[in-house]
């Protein structure tokens, strides 16, 4: 599939979470269900903020990443939290980490074409950005369980269920995820030498 088609099949992804998040939050007001309906000003929230961080920051989202956003936001936000899917889908938080492990390789990748000032036809999937990609990963795991503790920790939260085995859990999902997404990257470089634009 051409690079012109997948972000086509995005464009249409987006517009369905636009559209679904509208009509969860028109439902739910008239079901006077307020914080179901918020959760539906949050998914557009989110979607417009992403929107507007890329055309600031002028960075285009290759294919693969934007899809992983998009599907993380409709997994975690839509199906989750609006929908209650905690309960039906077991371990929806570990799959969460792991496909948060992947997002974040990706933008660990894009950070590295940005700081090498690689152009969108010139970001070839080196080993030094899928290195680059997942130390960035792990490190920002970690980042995140140290931000739950502190929440937890300052404020009575139980984000990590007061459990080491629920963090380090987390933590390794999200390696995992980018272990993955890393012998992945290294295979197609090396079948391919791809651009990233057409991962």
């Amino acid at each position: 599939m051409s690079n012109k088609k997948k972000q086509r099949f995005n464009d249409y992804f987006e517009l369905g979470l636009y559209f679904i998040s509208t009509g969860c939050l028109i439902y739910f007001l008239i079901q006077g269900i307020p914080l179901k309906a918020f959760q539906g000003i949050l998914i557009i929230s989110v979607l417009t903020i992403i929107r507007g961080v890329v055309i600031f920051t002028k960075t285009e989202l290759f294919p693969a990443l934007r899809f992983s956003i998009l599907f993380f936001i409709f997994l975690t936000m839509l199906l989750a939290n609006e929908f209650g899917f905690y309960g039906i889908i077991p371990n929806l938080d570990k799959i969460e980490h792991l496909l948060s492990g992947v997002i974040l390789h990706f933008i660990g990748m894009l950070i590295y074409w940005k700081l090498t000032a690689a152009e969108s036809n010139q970001r070839y999937v080196s080993s030094t950005a899928i290195w680059f990609g997942f130390f960035f990963s792990v490190a920002m795991a970690g980042f995140w369980e140290m931000y739950e503790f502190t929440t937890d920790y300052l404020f009575g939260l139980q984000s990590q269920r007061g459990s080491l085995t629920d963090t380090m859990g987390d933590i390794i999902c999200g390696t995992i995820g980018a272990v993955g997404t890393s012998i992945y990257l290294a295979f197609k470089g090396k079948r391919e030498n791809p651009s990233p634009s057409t991962t």
